[in-house]
């Protein structure tokens, strides 16, 4: 046997790293790997809006087409039609006609093609959540580290303002925070962001939902604080920059991880539900919340409108919730011991 055979033998018995070994049981999730397809379609079919409205549809969704005219079954017909019921007031559009060309899902009360406008809504709602998640697990992650390990007076005091945050009802503060910055914007230092930019939204969704992620990662962070090889790396002089670096941030990180799925899909609610209530997607932008509440006024004679994004709002929900359990169950050992891994 040469010298070089037991390195080789040793490197082919060496273990994999957690990351390697959590990404391979996250594979072999089924029902995890099947949210992960489904979340991938409905990025990329949000990501093909451009290409749907204008070599497909051949229609601008975010313009009226009140007077508009499209083909059904080879025939002409109005966009919106006078209402024929009640006392004749109003339009009704025209309903969904499966021909992806022409009104697949149908009009709303502005004669603007809902599968087109969904797609754009999709794009942004995504945009939002992701975006907004995110942000909210950087800033949580480094309030929670900063506060648990620094202990004394930096925790007591962001504590306090985690609990001020955290005795609010998340959707009052959300829409009040909303209401007051849609009039004036938002300006911090030389940050400005305006009243009707899509920051607006990620910004007030991040900032309420700080305290969800900050609080859990305090505690854990106090008990590592504890921990021997903390107390080791403090007693050999290494500087509290380094540690929070080498020691804190590995075993916490797995956490805030696990945190993102599940944060886009709570913040995807939360923006759809602010711009249902229209504090929160300013037009001309589209959002699913904001499709949702264009179709209320035809809930009884064009559902699809309102139905449509719904549907794709608890989709994608869904399917980000399944996610994150796989990945939870991937990065949390005692997850696979408690499965018979």
């Amino acid at each position: 046997m040469t010298s070089a055979e037991p390195s080789l033998t040793a490197k082919a018995r060496r273990s994999p790293g957690p990351w390697r070994t959590a990404a391979a049981d996250l594979v072999r999730n089924r029902s995890a790997l099947a949210a992960a397809v489904v979340l991938l379609i409905v990025a990329v079919a949000t990501l093909c809006a451009p290409l749907y409205a204008s070599h497909i549809a051949h229609t601008d969704p975010f313009q009226s087409h009140v007077s508009g005219t499209t083909v059904v079954d080879g025939k002409t017909v109005p966009v919106l039609t006078p209402s024929t019921t009640g006392l004749g007031l109003g339009v009704t559009p025209i309903g969904p006609t499966w021909d992806p060309t022409h009104y697949f899902l149908g009009a709303d009360n502005q004669g603007r093609d809902v599968m087109a406008r969904l797609l754009y809504g999709g794009r942004t709602s995504l945009f939002i959540g992701i975006t907004a998640a995110l942000l909210t697990c950087l800033v949580g992650t480094a309030v929670g580290v900063v506060a648990g390990y620094a202990g004394g007076v930096v925790d007591s005091v962001i504590s306090r303002v985690l609990d001020v945050i955290w005795a609010f009802p998340v959707y009052l503060l959300a829409i009040c925070l909303s209401v007051v910055l849609l009039t004036n914007g938002l300006t911090l230092g030389p940050l400005t962001v305006d009243a009707g930019s899509l920051w607006l939204p990620v910004a007030i969704i991040a900032a309420i939902y700080v305290p969800y992620i900050a609080r859990p990662l305090r505690g854990q962070v106090l008990v590592l604080r504890n921990k021997e090889f903390i107390h080791a790396a403090v007693g050999s002089g290494a500087p509290t920059a380094r540690i929070l670096r080498r020691e804190v941030l590995p075993n916490v990180l797995p956490t805030a991880i696990v945190f993102v799925p599940l944060m886009t899909a709570l913040a995807m609610l939360t923006e759809s539900a602010l711009s249902f209530l229209s504090v929160g997607v300013q037009p001309p932008d589209a959002s699913w919340g904001t499709i949702i509440e264009d179709g209320l006024g035809l809930l009884y004679t064009r559902p699809t409108v309102t139905i449509a994004p719904g549907l794709l709002i608890a989709l994608t929900t869904a399917a980000l919730n399944v996610l994150g359990d796989g990945v939870r169950d991937a990065l949390d050992p005692s997850a696979r011991l408690r499965g018979g891994v």
